[in-house]
């Protein structure tokens, strides 16, 4: 099957904007479904088809996917970055509705963005939702594709904290976890759909072994010149700060478990299948030398 249109949901999103870059770089026709209140100007000067639609919604849903061929899918509500976003109302039913559409579509291809090792985390729930709605689509029979990236270095990771010297944490800085950077994620997001060896596998991402933050703050030091420092607070401030914070944030009073998860060694990528399905494994050193290069943090040397 030869995958032309593709349906991006997710699209006004960082990660989402980046898949739809590739897509266009590969030369496929990309749609992407938005939000009658988001602004998709960005979207409409690459040349990007624009449909209206919401996934709580599966009408708009089914009418998006009208002629397409697949769909790569990054949409998360568990953040609360809209009124009315919730793990609930978007990563539950959002994605369920989802898979109906590309069921009752007969879809050719669901590329859908996991966490790593959500089958194993059921005590954080934005985790393990994702092992959720990877049952529904065995379930529902639809031809899919999951990823399952470790933590992105670009959420860890922000220029002005680097050049200060200190990167702030709430996970133990010596804890070994997979990373990768979300630019890799977005690239083997559009990989999956002309990969025939990745149809119904769930597939770990990473960078070529686990690190610290303690390690990626002295990798940053290497290449940046200077002392840059990782640090957290004593576990019980970062729990007392989980609760009064998440007494007002669901998506803060989730972070505690995810951090604990992090924690607990688990956090880490098998990428054999990774590596056999799209080539070499970027290794740590790289990815930080693409972020310092993105943000040109280089130029901002003294």
């Amino acid at each position: 099957m030869v995958i032309h249109k593709v349906l991006v949901v997710g699209a006004t999103g960082s990660l989402g904007g980046k898949v739809v870059k590739e897509l266009l770089m590969r030369g496929k026709h990309v749609r992407a479904l938005v939000r009658e209140q988001s602004d998709a100007s960005s979207l409409q000067a690459q040349g990007v088809e624009i449909v209206r639609g919401d996934l709580t919604v599966k009408e708009t849903l089914i009418s998006a996917l009208s002629g397409i061929d697949a769909l790569i899918t990054t949409a998360i509500g568990y953040t609360n970055r809209r009124k009315g976003d919730s793990l609930a109302a978007v990563d539950d039913k959002g994605n369920r509705n989802l898979v109906e559409a590309a069921a009752e579509t007969k879809l050719g291809l669901f590329v859908f963005t996991s966490i790593l090792a959500a089958d194993q985390a059921e005590d954080v729930p934005h985790f393990y939702q994702k092992k959720r709605i990877e049952d529904y689509l065995k379930a529902k029979g639809v031809p899919f594709v999951s990823l399952r990236p470790g933590g992105f270095v670009d959420t860890l990771l922000t220029p002005h904290a680097v050049m200060k010297g200190s990167i702030r944490t709430m996970i133990d800085p010596n804890a070994k976890a997979s990373t990768i950077l979300s630019d890799d994620v977005a690239r083997f997001l559009v990989m999956a759909l002309d990969e025939a060896d990745a149809k119904g596998k769930i597939v770990d991402l990473g960078t070529s072994c686990p690190v610290s933050i303690g390690e990626i703050a002295a990798e940053l030091s290497r290449q940046l010149g200077r002392e840059i420092r990782a640090s957290a607070p004593p576990p019980w401030i970062g729990k007392f700060v989980f609760a009064v914070i998440g007494f007002f944030n669901p998506f803060v009073k989730g972070l505690l478990p995810s951090v604990k998860f992090v924690e607990s060694g688990k956090y880490v990528a098998d990428i054999a299948e990774q590596e056999r399905l799209f080539g070499r494994v970027p290794t740590l050193e790289e990815s930080l030398q693409r972020w310092i290069a993105n943000q040109g943090l280089l130029l901002n040397r003294r």
